[in-house]
């Protein structure tokens, strides 16, 4: 009998054992296959969706600069110093990690001599919600505290210098009413849903960043986030970069922009220059005014202002016209209420209806007078006559299809359009008719009308160019000629009286805007004082209004001053500096004595219902 060899059990083990290996490899060969190769895109997107975070990038602003190039509106770079939470993790509990944090920093206000800009709380709140992101520590660093960090040498794991743009108004606080300013955008739910981590655009929060805010807004990028299981950033890539803005470039004339702002030093009130051959704002002041830049930090207090420095006067503010108002009055009796140009009314210094007395300025009156006269010497009787003669209905439809009681359409937010009343008005808010007297007060620029500076200016720059009535533009388009909006149907005989009347006001010796004078330049305007408040505390509000030069006007202006003295004493003399500037020309100064005369009959010259 033969015995079977112990090697042989040996080899049967050996290759059932090679057998169970070599199954074991092709299952696990096959499960790395199907893991890998079969399913390998359905991990991809998953390990993707657990560790991949999407940050939206905000876009880079538009600027915005003067009609002549010069930058009102940019972005500057703003110097942070930020920390890489993941370079600078602990182990065990995330408190230690923020222990460590707050470390660095103490260290690094040492070295800049910057006091922290954040709390433990803050640190906190960032490792729980945007732990991926970089920690910003300080923001808008001063070059001396960036140059103290860049000096000291000193070498920090996980901090970098992080650069973000920053709006910025160069000019500070010039044009400040127009430009407006720019705050953090609040995101659509779309776009929650389509990122893990939003970094907000500057979105427009007043004037023209406001109005073109689509225009100048950037588009938004993108960064893909690789994180670990407990959330901190491994590695990073862009998925889209960020695009500016469009640039844009306004109607305005920076240097006359200072101009018109320096003039209102000291006062509440505005300043409105239009070119009258097109309707483009060539300068829109509003005092007192404000900084853009510094708006957020100091918004509270700024509303609670009573002198209301945000209220941008020029489109918001609603002022009785005062006498500035006479000259469409005088249109409108011209060419529709059988009026002449040598049509007399006489003036005993008073007009009295109903035994209520409307005073001129002029107590002994100025007896007969004519039209073109009556606007030179702005005569309260005169236009309480004419506008009872004409009747209201012819003023009312005048005005009205000038604009007066309407928006003028310029591409700011918040312009008001004052109110032209009339009986239905009259009735549904005072619960009355319409009087004699109203029709008097109107006729004078008093009473319940109202208009704003840049209605005033468009209304100066049509007298000048014959009746045209443009939009007023602010920002540049690739169009020569403005948005003509009506040429007014003014003869060539009204339209020769009423500006020739605006012509002695300031040109003659004794027109009530004779201040207003330049050298070498002749112009044409209307003073205007308006009376309101209680009637035993009246105050003032002063007025001029002009176009220049006097044959071929480019320009159209308005002027207005709160609490003031009278258009004649106040505005002319400013809107000379104004037209001055503009033209390169001078004021022309009056001797001492005759000086002391103007101001004083300037004071007494301007019409008021008493």
């Amino acid at each position: 009998m033969e015995l079977n060899s112990p090697w042989d059990g040996e080899h049967l083990r050996l290759r059932i054992i090679v057998v169970v290996m070599l199954i074991a490899l092709l299952f696990l060969g096959g499960s790395l296959w199907r893991v890998q190769v079969l399913h390998g895109s359905e991990h991809t997107e998953r390990l993707d969706h657990q560790s991949i975070r999407r940050v939206r990038l905000p876009g880079l602003r538009g600027s915005i600069a003067d009609r002549n190039g010069t930058v009102l509106a940019s972005n500057r770079p703003s110097y942070c110093l930020a920390l890489y939470v993941e370079e600078l993790r602990q182990p065990g509990r995330s408190s230690e990690t923020i222990k460590e944090v707050e470390r660095v920093i103490r260290e690094i206000s040492e070295i800049i001599g910057v006091p922290p800009q954040v709390s433990r709380r803050d640190v906190h709140t960032h490792i729980r919600r945007r732990l991926p992101l970089p920690f910003l520590a300080w923001s808008d660093l001063s070059p001396e505290a960036l140059a103290r960090w860049v000096e000291s040498g000193v070498s920090f794991p996980g901090v970098d210098i992080h650069i973000e743009p920053v709006r910025e108004y160069p000019r500070g606080t010039l044009a400040a009413h127009v430009l407006g300013c720019v705050g953090r955008s609040s995101l659509s739910q779309d776009e929650k849903e389509s990122y893990h981590f939003y970094l907000p655009d500057m979105e427009g929060q007043f004037g023209v960043e406001h109005s073109f805010d689509t225009r100048l807004a950037g588009l938004a990028g993108g960064r893909l986030i690789r994180v670990d299981a407990s959330g901190f950033k491994h590695t990073e890539r862009f998925e889209r970069e960020p695009r500016k803005g469009e640039d844009l470039r306004l109607t305005l004339d920076a240097e006359i922009q200072a101009l018109a702002e320096s003039l209102l030093e000291g006062w509440r009130g505005s300043v409105v220059m239009l070119d009258a051959r097109n309707g483009d704002v060539i300068a829109m002041a509003s005092a007192p005014t404000y900084d853009p830049s510094k708006l957020h930090s100091g918004y509270t207090r700024l509303r609670k202002d009573k002198s209301l420095p945000l209220l941008n006067r020029a489109i918001e503010g609603q002022y009785p016209p005062g006498s500035t108002f006479k000259p469409l009055v005088a249109i409108a009796a011209l060419e529709n209420g059988g009026i002449t140009a040598s049509t007399t009314y006489d003036c005993p210094g008073y007009f009295e209806l109903g035994g209520v007395r409307f005073r001129c300025w002029r107590r002994s009156g100025h007896g007969s007078i004519a039209m073109r006269k009556s606007l030179e010497q702005s005569c309260n009787a005169y236009y309480c006559q004419l506008g009872l003669k004409c009747g209201y209905d012819r003023i009312y439809h005048m005005a009205d299809a000038f604009g007066f009681g309407h928006r003028t359409g310029i591409a700011l937010d918040l312009e008001m359009k004052g109110l032209l009343p009339n009986d239905t008005w009259k009735r549904r808010v005072l619960k009355d008719g319409w009087r004699s007297g109203d029709t008097c007060n109107v006729s004078i620029g008093q009473g319940a009308i109202l208009a704003t500076p840049l209605q005033m200016a468009l209304f100066a720059a049509a007298l000048g160019n014959g009746g045209k009535i443009y939009t007023p533009r602010i920002v540049a388009e690739p169009w020569e000629e403005g948005d003509l909006v009506q040429k007014m149907a003014w003869s060539a005989p009204t339209l020769a009286t009423v500006r020739g009347g605006m012509y002695d006001v300031v040109e003659a010796e004794t027109g009530t805007g004779r201040r207003a004078r330049i050298a070498a330049v002749p112009m044409g305007g209307k003073t205007g004082t308006a009376e309101y408040g209680p009637r035993d505390a009246r105050r003032k509000y002063a007025w001029m209004i002009a176009f220049a030069p006097f044959d071929k006007p480019q320009y159209g202006a308005a002027i207005i001053l709160e609490d003031a003295n009278s258009g004649g004493r106040d505005a002319a003399p400013r809107m000379a500096k104004l037209m001055a500037g503009v033209f390169g020309s001078k004021p022309v100064f009056l001797s001492p004595e005759e000086g002391a005369a103007a101001a004083e009959a300037a004071a007494a010259q301007e019409g008021v219902a008493l």
